[in-house]
């Protein structure tokens, strides 16, 4: 036990006795405890979350990404056109909760890259560009899953059932019932293609009001 390895002159009492020497430099290790946490939550939100400026210029890259894999001039697609029906003034009206915000991003760019992942997918765009898309896409998503979880806790299940994030789904569930619809022809695609990047600029919309208001809070 550790008191049979006191020094000769110590004794329990003695340990059991609170002192200044000890009670001022535990205060003041909980003081910086405190600090740290708030200077954590000034900078990303929460702690282990961090909507960093590096996560939105990596949403802008993979914009131009999307921007880069067009190889059909749109006006020969006209005819393929329709409404997805994207729940735009949901995600950029500035209503959402800031739990449901990240349950929304969250499912915007899993549902990309889930949708980018396919074998379709890979026959009809350039290997190369696709591959930095679903690489950008995958890092994204890496920094929602530590907010996600900081953010929403037991929460979780239940917001991917709700309005919001359950309006996201039905969005690319359209998509994709479209696609096969269209037997994945390159019009298809194209129309597709402009699609996720109206969706993608919306949730980049989304990412930098979040990193504001966060800023904000660190203001005050």
């Amino acid at each position: 036990m550790a008191s049979e390895n006191l020094p000769q002159g110590s004794s329990r009492h003695r340990l059991s006795q609170p002192s200044s020497s000890l009670i001022f430099p535990m205060a003041f290790v909980f003081s910086l405890l405190m600090a740290l946490v708030l200077v954590s939550y000034g900078l990303g939100g929460f702690l282990g979350c961090d909507l960093s400026q590096n996560h939105v210029l990596v949403g802008r890259k993979n914009l131009r990404l999307l921007g880069q894999m067009s190889r059909l001039s749109p006006r020969f697609c006209l005819q393929d056109r329709k409404d997805f029906a994207f729940p735009q003034e949901m995600v950029e009206g500035g209503q959402l909760q800031e739990a449901q915000a990240f349950s929304v991003l969250h499912e915007i760019l899993q549902q990309s890259l889930s949708l980018f992942h396919t074998e379709p997918s890979s026959a009809a765009w350039d290997t190369t560009v696709l591959a930095q898309l679903r690489t950008g896409l995958h890092q994204q998503l890496d920094d929602l899953d530590a907010c996600l979880g900081q953010v929403t806790g037991d929460e979780d299940s239940a917001l991917g059932r709700m309005g919001p994030t359950l309006a996201v789904k039905r969005y690319f569930q359209g998509i994709r019932v479209y696609l096969q619809e269209k037997e994945y022809s390159d019009c298809a695609w194209e129309i597709v293609r402009v699609e996720i990047m109206r969706s993608l600029s919306s949730s980049a919309s989304l990412q930098e009001r979040l990193r504001m208001m966060d800023g904000d809070l660190n203001s005050h």
